[in-house]
């Protein structure tokens, strides 16, 4: 049976590789929808070689130019908000893969839901911001969120190992990133061009950066909690430099299952697009691991703020989560735009969850309200003097 896949954030790491899936798929995938921000030229590129009914680029200007551009294919050209929403929900895609960066995500899968599509979900600030609110929806309209974090998806292939009620603990691993046990002062000093050489991931550069910080597991914590329905005494993060194991699940009897394997992104796209089966990896496979040694430790052994910080909000909840998230993302990019240190990041994230007044996050509105509080008051922080 043939699958059509929408690709929102087309032109991103994550996007890239989920196409890489699809023309590996053969007949078993058609990409009925793509979606980028700006990235003309890539996408351009998407379009002639996979021939989507529906190509969306956020910038109308661009968007205008991509019609001209692509005038001799059928493919109908899109634009804004309302296109990104379009390309999700389009009549005849099954799947929608949402792999767009940041506070961006969550438009996109509620409007997914609602037409009743499978979400394949790459998007750690949907469940972050959301987390209720969509996996309401998702029950509502009896459809699935499958998750394409390397992570979540070892958890969620574990979990297939026992019953909901025999689980003890969720245990994510983390890396570490490139920095693990560095002394602080060396941390000050670090560029972005050394937090975006992850030892172990090929991955976008935003989320390269949450690696370094660990705001990442920070995050990864609060989508597990939501995805598999899981308090968060029972969620625990084990630092793991290989990066073999990619998470386990710990059941009463204390067995754990874990989910080894390469550190390629396409190997859980791919188990996100085929479940409930699995299909045979006709990609060029990334190299087995080299380490016959693997080591695990306790995240204290090290000192992670962010981990600490994405605790609190979590425990806290409502709109809280949201402002951590969304006010992380205008710091990363101040860092990488070179505006602050990499040790300012999570403590000017905690500054802006400090300030804010918690409500209810049981709408869309209401989370948005948040996020766009949190940007401005980012925005605040950084134009009120120099963060070294």
């Amino acid at each position: 049976m043939t699958q059509s896949i929408a690709v929102i954030g087309s032109t991103g790491s994550i996007g890239v590789q989920t196409l890489a899936v699809a023309a590996a798929a053969g007949k078993r995938l058609t990409v009925g929808a793509l979606a980028a921000r700006v990235d003309i030229e890539t996408l351009e590129a998407q379009v002639r070689r996979f021939r989507p009914r529906l190509a969306v680029l956020s910038d109308e200007k661009k968007a205008a130019e991509l019609r001209t551009r692509l005038s001799d294919l059928p493919t109908r050209v899109a634009s804004g908000p309302e296109g990104l929403l379009e390309a999700a929900s389009a009549a005849g895609i099954d799947t929608a893969v949402i792999a767009v960066s940041g506070c961006a995500g969550l438009a996109p899968t509620l409007a997914a839901i609602e037409a009743g599509k499978r979400v394949a979900l790459a998007n750690k600030e949907t469940l972050v911001a959301a987390g209720d609110l969509v996996m309401a929806a998702a029950r509502r309209k009896k459809t699935r969120i499958l998750p394409v974090d390397s992570e979540h998806s070892a958890i969620f292939q574990a979990l297939r190992g026992g019953r909901r009620a025999e689980v003890a603990k969720l245990i994510l691993t983390a890396s570490g990133g490139p920095f693990l046990g560095w002394a602080p002062e060396r941390l000050a000093r670090v560029t972005p061009a050394e937090a975006l050489r992850h030892p172990r991931w090929r991955m976008g550069a935003k989320i390269t950066v949450d690696s370094a910080t660990m705001m990442n597991k920070a995050l990864e914590v609060i989508e597990a909690h939501f995805l598999f329905a899981m308090p968060y005494e029972k969620i625990a993060v084990l630092i793991h430099p290989q990066s073999v194991v990619h998470s386990m699940v710990e059941f009463v009897d204390g067995s754990v299952l874990a989910q080894a394997g390469r550190t390629d992104m396409r190997l859980p796209i791919q188990y996100a697009l085929s479940y409930p089966r699995r299909w045979p990896l006709r990609l060029e496979a990334a190299p087995e691991p080299a380490e016959r040694e693997l080591n695990f430790s306790a995240p204290e052994k090290y000192d992670f703020p962010a981990l600490a910080l994405g605790r609190r909000c979590a425990l806290t909840g409502g709109t809280l989560p949201a402002v951590m998230s969304a006010a992380n993302e205008v710091f990363v990019q101040a860092f990488l735009a070179g505006q602050i240190g990499f040790t300012r990041i999570v403590p000017l994230t905690e500054r802006v969850t400090a300030a804010h007044t918690v409500e209810k996050a049981d709408t869309a509105a209401a989370v948005f309200q948040a996020e766009e509080w949190a940007r401005r008051r980012a925005a605040a922080e950084l134009s009120g003097g120099i963060y070294a």
